[in-house]
């Protein structure tokens, strides 16, 4: 019975779920020798259906050297099969938004953790660096 529940939940949530992003571990930097780059190495983690919310509003102010760089705070909201292995410190690149257009492209890194034994969507929490 308890399988049935999760299960229709979960449908429930995934329907839900019209965005879609991409999700990637760096896993080291390389150099570009004609420029002097260091560009990240990454691998995917996730790439699918997602939900972007706003729990609750928050930001806060840090410093960057001599900028001044505002940090937004969200929760994104993956189906909880497909997204195993999702982390902090991964990051996220939005890449379609059904109804928000602004969020198409925006970048975030994970940053928070949520775990529960009866989760209908694997839920984490990202932030955003905005000046």
């Amino acid at each position: 019975m308890l399988e049935v529940v999760l299960a229709r939940g979960r449908a429930a949530a995934e329907a839900l779920m019209v965005d879609e992003c991409v999700i990637e571990a760096v896993t080291g930097s390389t150099t570009d020798l004609e420029t002097g780059e260091v560009v990240d190495t990454v691998e995917q983690v996730y790439a699918g259906r997602c939900r972007v919310q706003q729990a609750a509003p928050s930001a806060s102010d840090q410093r960057a050297g001599e900028a001044d760089v505002l940090m937004l705070t969200r929760v994104l909201q993956l189906p909880v099969l497909a997204s195993a292995g999702v982390r902090a410190g991964h990051r996220v690149r939005l890449t379609a938004c059904q109804h928000d257009p602004d969020l198409v492209g925006r970048r975030f890194v994970v940053r928070a953790e949520f775990a529960k034994s009866h989760a209908t969507s694997r839920r984490v929490g990202i932030e955003e660096a905005t000046s």
